[in-house]
């Protein structure tokens, strides 16, 4: 890769001159809109096809549904019990590939236990579906590279999870999924596509598209940030915006066969020594499934799946949602958890495909692609695990729509043999972690904690380490990340305002039970060397940031959906 640093501080606004054909480029194959999983996905796909690409986000990276999930990649346990296969098989397939070849250095295995509340029929029952899950993921294409399931007797789940109450089941079955920082995940899916020769630039909002008789030959754009408009040139359009998907087709006079359902879900963080287990909880509620799943020194909690038709860029968790999953967890647990426990809430929406009237909870997470008019193909639905398939899927409709209007040679999809960055070399690094440690003298706990994030880009964090010493100290108020991390994810990760870096490239803002406001000033000082910030622009950027927080706490306190929206909306994003 020619370009591993791709997404600077001066990448966007080349970007954005290339695209609007102000650089060596006019008009490109491809243009995607929306940031998120399968939008960069999908840049990643039609680069490395040999097609010239761009993105476009209205806000940051991974800013909506893809940093708000469960942070599971995995098959889907309960698609299985719909009968959904094919969606299963898929699924485990793409989980396989992400952990073993892909992204080896975000995608993790974690355990979980399926405690048994029935004796008799339901250990034959749940242990066929886990023989099927673990079977299907051994039969696919890929490695599984998990170990397989295993049952339990109550006196076993005792020792792995003393805090669960084992007296009230009759045993358990051990199975495995990954889980990923799903925000990470996406920022390195953009930074391969970059580094691959895509145009990348957030804080752009698509106004419109351009039109040439029936075909959309591109889009009309405003830079949020310089306040100018601008065009792109593009053959074809791919809309990859999840649950804003109506309000584009909307643009192109409402045409096409997609309506999207949004869905919310939310999840609690509390400090993992709230909850004594070397394993993750998953249990059945009226609605849904709960998960409980370590995540450092945290445990996730969540989620719910209830209709939402309010704020789309700022969903809001009332307490009568968090008062749900606190209920439902409590049923399992010998020490009840309570909201002095709770350290983060997020609140996401799932982009669901939706023609009926069923509850959200009932819609499938299959994902359509569809050619509304020539030169525009929209995708989706789906789930954070198959973005690749989605991703390829939207490029092939691109490609044949391409195939229309140029005498272009496309090549077949090769993500599945493109590693994201961070990946090579991954494995040698990991073995190098006591002597990396003793090298850069550094802890080797945080020498994990690198690895873990950036993989083999270990070597970009340590340098920048070794030519400013002081970056190797810890961020005042949030000491699990060092000062170089927010440094980086300016220098390096595309990173322009203090939310992106709090809430995205780290997660001080869920892992703090302050929300991350006493990080706040130090990491926004720490990025204004970078941006070249005044005073006066960093205390914008603080003071935005703590009111952020504290109407998310007000919205919090509220019972109902439109009061928790009401409290939430009253900050917007910053310009």
């Amino acid at each position: 890769m020619s370009q591993p640093s791709a997404l600077g501080p001066d990448a966007r606004d080349t970007a954005i001159a290339t695209m609007a054909g102000l650089g060596a480029e006019g008009e490109l194959d491809v243009l995607v809109v929306g940031g998120g999983v399968v939008g960069t996905g999908t840049a990643l796909d039609a680069v490395t096809r040999g097609l010239s690409t761009g993105l476009l986000e209205q806000r940051d990276l991974a800013s909506g549904t893809s940093s708000r999930s469960s942070k599971l990649i995995h098959g889907g346990l309960r698609y299985l019990e719909m009968l959904d296969f094919g969606l299963v098989r898929e699924a485990l397939q793409e989980r396989g590939l992400l952990l073993t070849r892909l992204a080896p250095h975000l995608v993790k295995p974690v355990p979980f236990l399926y405690p048994l509340t029935h004796r008799g029929w339901e250990r034959p029952y749940v242990g066929a579906g886990l023989a099927l899950y673990d079977a299907m993921a051994m039969l696919g294409k890929y490695d599984m590279g998990l170990p397989r399931h295993r049952h339990l007797f109550r006196r076993q789940v005792a020792r792995i999870a003393p805090d669960f109450k084992a007296d009230k089941i009759a045993g358990a079955i051990q199975y495995y999924d990954c889980q990923v920082d799903d925000a990470r995940l996406v920022l390195t899916i953009a930074r391969t596509a970059a580094a691959h020769g895509a145009h990348v630039a957030t804080r752009v909002k698509v106004t419109g598209f351009l039109r040439e008789g029936e075909r959309v030959v591109g889009v009309r754009a405003f830079d949020l940030e310089n306040l100018r408009e601008f065009e792109v040139r593009a053959r074809v359009v791919v809309n990859a915006a999840g649950v804003w998907t109506d309000e584009i087709q909307e643009m192109v006079g409402g045409r096409g066969a997609l309506h999207v359902q949004a869905s919310k879900g939310i999840h609690l963080v509390v400090p993992r020594d709230r909850i004594r287990s070397e394993a993750g909880f998953i249990a059945r509620t009226e609605k849904s499934v709960l998960f409980v799943i370590p995540w450092g020194r945290h445990w996730i909690i969540g989620t719910t799946d209830t209709d939402w038709n309010l704020d789309k860029a700022h969903p809001a968790a009332s307490r009568a949602d968090i008062d749900y999953i606190l209920d439902h967890v409590n049923k399992i647990l010998r020490e009840p958890l309570d909201h002095d426990d709770v350290e983060g809430v997020y609140a996401g929406l799932r982009p669901l495909l939706s023609g009926e009237s069923e509850p959200t909870s009932k819609i499938s997470r299959e994902h359509t692609v569809v050619t509304p008019v020539p030169g525009l193909v929209m995708i989706a639905g789906g789930k954070l695990t198959t973005y690749r398939v989605m991703a390829k899927d939207a490029v092939d409709a691109a490609a044949h729509s391409l195939k229309s209007t140029v005498n272009l040679t496309i090549r077949d999809s090769i993500t599945d043999r493109v590693p994201l960055i961070g990946a090579d070399g991954y494995e040698t690094r990991a073995n190098q972690r006591v002597m990396l440690a003793r090298r850069s003298g550094l802890h080797v706990a945080r020498i994990d904690h690198f690895l873990n994030r950036y993989g083999s880009l270990i070597d970009d964090l340590l340098a920048l380490i070794d030519s400013r010493r002081l970056l190797a100290l810890p961020l005042e108020g949030a000491e699990d990340y060092l000062a170089a991390e927010i440094v980086y994810a300016v220098t390096h990760e595309g990173a322009r305002h203090l939310d992106d870096v709090l809430t995205r490239r780290t997660r001080i803002s869920i892992e703090t039970f302050d929300r991350g406001v006493g990080a706040a000033a130090p990491a926004a000082a720490l990025m204004a060397a970078e941006l070249g910030w005044d005073d006066a622009r960093t205390a914008d950027e603080v003071d935005h940031y703590l009111r952020r927080v504290e109407a998310e706490r007000q919205s919090q306190l509220k019972l109902t959906d439109q009061e928790a929206d009401e409290a939430r909306v009253k900050v917007t994003d910053i310009v």
